[in-house]
């Protein structure tokens, strides 16, 4: 019974500490940001800093209650044929630090989740950096409806690609795949035209839809069979 408790509060510090490690990832690259309280210091050693510091913590909690689920594991795998000492003195610190641990994480994952900093202009540079690459298939398929040759097209584009990921990883340069297709006259469209299919919202698919769908018909129901238990008291959160 330990360790099935156990496995369900680790299966929670696992999701929270893979929205942590995505947090951080995305605050390195100025995306977003956590909040950051007055008078909060984000670096001893270098004063511009913001450390994510409450997704560390959220990782390091998580790593600490996922190791724990071995302790009810060892103890169910070498119990003699009744409780002794060893295995109820073990259970007195694995159960309740686990259960500790999680109301932790998750009093720092609410404090996050509520207050995300978003910089939408930095999310749409680094997009737009990226999303001639990603919209190859979009302009080779606009060419192609013009009469160009697919085969042709598609090799004349992987060969672009990769000077372009040249000009951007070696030389620290702009990304310009754009305008080497659009100088080619073969694939038939001008620059107005390629920049057309780079819009984000012609290439997510039905992505916007499915969350609002996976929200509607997974998430509120959810909330709403608990809502009773669940509390909207702010919890003070020190960093």
């Amino acid at each position: 019974m330990d360790t099935r408790v156990l496995n369900v509060l680790s299966q929670i510090a696992g999701s929270c500490s893979k929205f942590a490690n995505d947090m951080r990832l995305l605050q390195h690259e100025k995306e977003l940001e956590e909040p950051f309280e007055k008078g909060q210091i984000g670096s001893s050693a270098m004063a511009y800093k913001r450390n994510p510091m409450r997704s560390e913590r959220i990782n390091s909690l998580a790593r600490h209650v996922m190791t724990l689920t071995m302790d009810p594991s060892i103890t169910a795998a070498t119990q003699w044929l009744e409780r002794t000492l060893d295995d109820s003195a073990n259970k007195r610190i694995c159960v309740p630090e686990s259960f500790l641990a999680v109301d932790a994480i998750l009093i720092l994952y609410a404090n996050i989740s509520k207050n995300i900093v978003v910089y939408e202009n930095v999310i749409k540079t680094n997009m737009m950096q990226e999303l001639p690459f990603m919209a190859t298939e979009e302009i080779l398929m606009n060419a192609v409806l013009k009469g160009g040759d697919r085969q042709e097209l598609h090799e004349k584009i992987r060969i672009y690609s990769m000077e372009a990921g040249k000009q951007v990883k070696e030389l620290g340069k702009p990304n310009d795949l754009v305008d080497r297709i659009a100088n080619d006259e073969t694939f038939g469209l001008t620059k107005e035209e390629i920049m057309q299919a780079l819009n984000p919202d012609h290439l997510c698919g039905r992505a916007p839809k499915q969350v609002e769908d996976f929200i509607a018909d997974n998430v509120n129901p959810v909330l709403e069979k608990y809502r009773d238990l669940i509390s909207e008291e702010e919890v003070e959160v020190n960093v």
